[in-house]
């Protein structure tokens, strides 16, 4: 596998993937905001049923893992995984 890029809306989707599977929901019920601060780093709010999530930058990493099992058919465990704010195209993932 070579180096993968995953654009800032594939991060959302991967997360709204994640959290439906998890909580037996459609995606579509899922809203999510990807976040960048200088002192926590990454993180994202999901919007659920009118409820707010706060989401780490571990459960970030854990729902490209499983968009990369689900959607790719990639090893997610074989996979190096990096979020990174880039200034034009936002945050983004690089997989290696």
């Amino acid at each position: 596998m070579g180096q993968i890029k995953l654009s800032e809306q594939n991060i959302v989707n991967a997360l709204c993937l994640h959290i439906a599977h998890k909580r037996q929901i459609k995606p579509s019920d899922v809203e999510i905001e990807l976040l960048y601060d200088d002192d926590y780093g990454f993180s994202a709010e999901a919007y659920i049923q009118d409820r707010k999530q706060i989401l780490i930058t571990a459960n970030i990493i854990e729902a490209i893992r499983f968009w990369l099992e689900t959607e790719m058919n990639i090893d997610p465990f074989a996979a190096a995984i990096e979020l990174v704010l880039d200034e034009d195209e936002g945050i983004i993932s690089l997989i290696k």
